[in-house]
C-alpha cells in the first residue's frame, strides 16, 4: 500500500455557494437573483425545484460552521449572494444581508477557519438581467461596485478573495448550451458575456489592488481533460480545442493578456467574435495572486465531423461514472495541472472544487458512501502526483461540504461529505466527512 502524504502547511477546506445551501429567499431584504426566476420557470429545474429553502444554511451557518470546525478544515469557501448585499445590482446596501455575512465571517473566525469569499458564484441580480446581464456592459461596472464594497467592509477578516467562479458556466453552459440561468442559446452572446466576466474580474482585481486591502485574490475557473483516442492529427486538435474551451479560453487573457489565436479562428468560423473593446485584455490581465482550479471529470476524445461545437467525440472507454453520469477520470486532473503550470508557470494554486456525486441514504444513522472515499483518494493522489511534477498546489477544497441544490438538476444529485435531509434538514456525516477528518488529522493516507 503506498502513502499519500502532503506537506504540514497544505491547505483543507471545504466549499459551498450561497444560491445552493442559504435558503432565505425572500427575507431580510434579499433581492431575487436569475437563479430565483430561472428555477421557477416552469421546465428548466428538475421537479421544479428551487433554492427557497435549500439547506436553510441562513438560519443554520452556526451548525454548518460547527461542521466545518470538527471536519478539522483551515479553509471553508462560501459565496456571497449578490442580491442580499444589493438587491436591485447597485444602489443602496442592503444592512441586513451585510450583517448576516459578519456573523457567518465571525463564527468562522471564532473556530480558527479561514474564509475564501467567492463574490459571483452565479446569483446576478434579476434586475440586472432584465437590462441584459453580463452581456450589457453597465452589469461590470455594478459588479466592481459590489466588489468594492465587500472588500472595504470585510477588510482585516477575508483575506481570500475569488472573483468569478467558473465562467465558462456563466457563459457557454448559461447562455449557449442554456442549461443554467438565464438559459439563453446563442453563441455571440455567450461569447461576449465570458469576455466581460473576465473583464469584471480584471476590473475587481484592480480595485482590490487600488483599496491597498489586506489579502490576496484571484479566480476560480472550472477545468476538464480529453485525452486523445490516437496519435492521428486530427483526434489531438479536436482534443485540444475541447480542453482549452475551459482551459486557454479562460485563462490566457488573464495570464498572457490574449485570447488563444487557435480558438479565436474556430470561433470566427462559427460565427462568434469576441466584441474586445481597447484595453479590455490590459484589464483581464492583471496580475492575481492565486488560481481556484475547479475539476471534476474528463474522458477520451475523438475527431468526429459536426460532432458539437469543436468536432469533438467522447468515447465511452468503460470508466465508471459517478450518479451524475460524469466519467471518473483522475489521470485528467493531473495532466490538466500540469499542463498550466507548463503553460502559465508556477502560480499558487487552490482546488477550489473537487467532488464526487453519489446519492447515497442514511442507514442506522451512517451514510455508507466508499466510492465516494474511492474517488476523492484517487484524486488527491493525482493532485500529489501533480505536487510533485512541480505544480504549486497550496490546498485542496472538496465539493461540497453539503448535499445541496445541484443547479438545473434540483435535489436530484448528492456531492456532500454531509448528507441533508431536504425534509427536516438534519444533516448527518458521512463516512467521506469522517475519512477526510482522518486524511486532515494526519496529513495523509493510505491508497
Amino acid at each position: 500500500m503506498a502513502i499519500i502524504k502532503f506537506p504540514k502547511d497544505f491547505k483543507w477546506g471545504a466549499a459551498t455557494a450561497s444560491y445552493q445551501i442559504e435558503g432565505a429567499a425572500n427575507e431580510d431584504g434579499r433581492g431575487v437573483s436569475i437563479w430565483d426566476t430561472f428555477s421557477k420557470t416552469p421546465g428548466k429545474v428538475h421537479n421544479g425545484d428551487t433554492g427557497d429553502i435549500a439547506c436553510d444554511s441562513y438560519h443554520r451557518y452556526e451548525e454548518d460552521v460547527d461542521l466545518i470546525h470538527d471536519l478539522g478544515a483551515d479553509v471553508y469557501r462560501f459565496s456571497v449572494a449578490w442580491p442580499r448585499i444589493f438587491p436591485t445590482g447597485t444602489g443602496e446596501v442592503n444592512q441586513k444581508g451585510v450583517d448576516y455575512y459578519h456573523k457567518l465571517v465571525d463564527s468562522m473566525l471564532a473556530k480558527g477557519i479561514e474564509p475564501m469569499c467567492t463574490l459571483y458564484h452565479w446569483d446576478l441580480p434579476q434586475v440586472l438581467q432584465d437590462k441584459g446581464g453580463w452581456d450589457n456592459r453597465e452589469t461590470i461596472e455594478a459588479f466592481v461596485q459590489y466588489a468594492d464594497f465587500m472588500f472595504k467592509e470585510f477588510n482585516g477578516k477575508i483575506k481570500k478573495w475569488i472573483t468569478i467562479n467558473e465562467p465558462w458556466c456563466s457563459s457557454f453552459l448559461s447562455n449557449y448550451i442554456g442549461e443554467h440561468a438565464p438559459g439563453n442559446q446563442d453563441l455571440q452572446l455567450a461569447t461576449d458575456v465570458g469576455h466581460h466576466l473576465l473583464v469584471a474580474h480584471g476590473l475587481a482585481v484592480k480595485r482590490f489592488r487600488e483599496s491597498n486591502v489586506e489579502g490576496e485574490i484571484g479566480y476560480a475557473p472550472n477545468v476538464t481533460w480529453f485525452e486523445p483516442y490516437s496519435t492521428k492529427e486530427q483526434d489531438i486538435d479536436a482534443c485540444n480545442r475541447g480542453n482549452a474551451w475551459n482551459l486557454e479560453w479562460f485563462f490566457d487573457p488573464v495570464f498572457k493578456g490574449s485570447y488563444p489565436q487557435f480558438m479565436l479562428d474556430w470561433f470566427k468560423e462559427k460565427g462568434a467574435v469576441p466584441t474586445i473593446l481597447n484595453g479590455d485584455l490590459e484589464i483581464i490581465s492583471q496580475p492575481i495572486d492565486f488560481l481556484g482550479v475547479n475539476y471534476y471529470t474528463g474522458n477520451v476524445g475523438r475527431y468526429k465531423e459536426n460532432e458539437g461545437l469543436f468536432d469533438l467525440e467522447s468515447i465511452d472507454m468503460g470508466y465508471d461514472k459517478t450518479d451524475i453520469d460524469w466519467f471518473i477520470y483522475p489521470e485528467g486532473f493531473y495532466k490538466v495541472l500540469v499542463k498550466i503550470k507548463d503553460l502559465y508557470g508556477s502560480v499558487p494554486i487552490y482546488i477550489t472544487e473537487n467532488g464526487a456525486c453519489y446519492n447515497d441514504e442514511p442507514e442506522n444513522g451512517k451514510v455508507a458512501d466508499h466510492k465516494r472515499i474511492d474517488y476523492i483518494k484517487t484524486h488527491l493522489t493525482a493532485l500529489k502526483r501533480s505536487m510533485d511534477s512541480g505544480v504549486n498546489i497550496k490546498g485542496f477544497l472538496y465539493w461540497s461540504l453539503l448535499d445541496n441544490f445541484e443547479w438545473a438538476l434540483g435535489y436530484s444529485m448528492r456531492f456532500g461529505i454531509v448528507h441533508v435531509n431536504y425534509e427536516t434538514l438534519e444533516r448527518t456525516k458521512k463516512d467521506s466527512y469522517h475519512w477526510f477528518n482522518e486524511t486532515i488529522k494526519k496529513g495523509e493516507f493510505e491508497l
